[in-house]
């Protein structure tokens, strides 16, 4: 078996708060970076791009979502305010993958190239285990929030597929359960 085929059977999510430091260097961000960008691209539209969180601007960013939540649920537990404001600094390094796709391509279909995006996350995902680091793909309220999108520089045509914390973790690999391939996997038959 393969060092790949291995990776692909052992890799984990770990809990972003569990994801301390040391996180990935420049030199290692830009080749994550682009072993992500290897995925299919139908018409070669690029439909996707990077966001960055490292330093100082993962606590300016959750300070920003938390000042949203805030005005946006002015009854909200002060804990989950809390919780918001350290929404980036869970991690070393948190990566959005913004989907941005071209609608009503004469050729390609918005879902094929939303597909892309996904598969670029995947593919952060698996190339950062494979340096050693663990990660954690997260969507939550900033994904699908307008304001928040908009805070963390997403126009409006953009979409967040993600966002990936990575960098090292701070307790030992668990499984989840996995799905039974007999409830999952059928063979095709001509439809009668």
């Amino acid at each position: 078996m393969t060092d790949t085929l291995d990776l692909l059977k052992t890799r984990r999510s770990i809990p972003a708060v569990n994801i301390v430091e040391p996180g990935p260097s420049d030199a290692q961000i830009e080749e994550l970076l682009t072993i992500a960008a290897r995925v299919p691209d139908h018409g070669k539209l690029v439909p996707w791009r990077f966001i960055l969180f490292r330093g100082d601007s993962r606590r300016l960013a959750g300070e920003a979502t938390a000042a949203l939540m805030q005005r946006q649920r002015p009854d909200i537990d002060p804990k989950f305010i809390e919780f918001e404001r350290n929404r980036f600094t869970r991690s070393p390094l948190v990566i959005a993958v913004v989907s941005r796709t071209v609608p009503d391509h004469p050729k390609i279909k918005e879902w094929e190239q939303v597909l892309s995006a996904g598969a670029v996350a995947m593919n952060l995902m698996v190339a950062a285990n494979a340096m050693g680091f663990s990660t954690q793909w997260i969507t939550e309220w900033v994904s699908y929030d307008p304001e928040a999108r908009h805070i963390l520089g997403l126009s409006d045509s953009e979409r967040l597929a993600g966002l990936i914390h990575i960098g090292t973790r701070d307790i030992p690999p668990f499984e989840r359960p996995r799905p039974n391939l007999a409830d999952i996997v059928t063979d095709w038959k001509p439809v009668a």
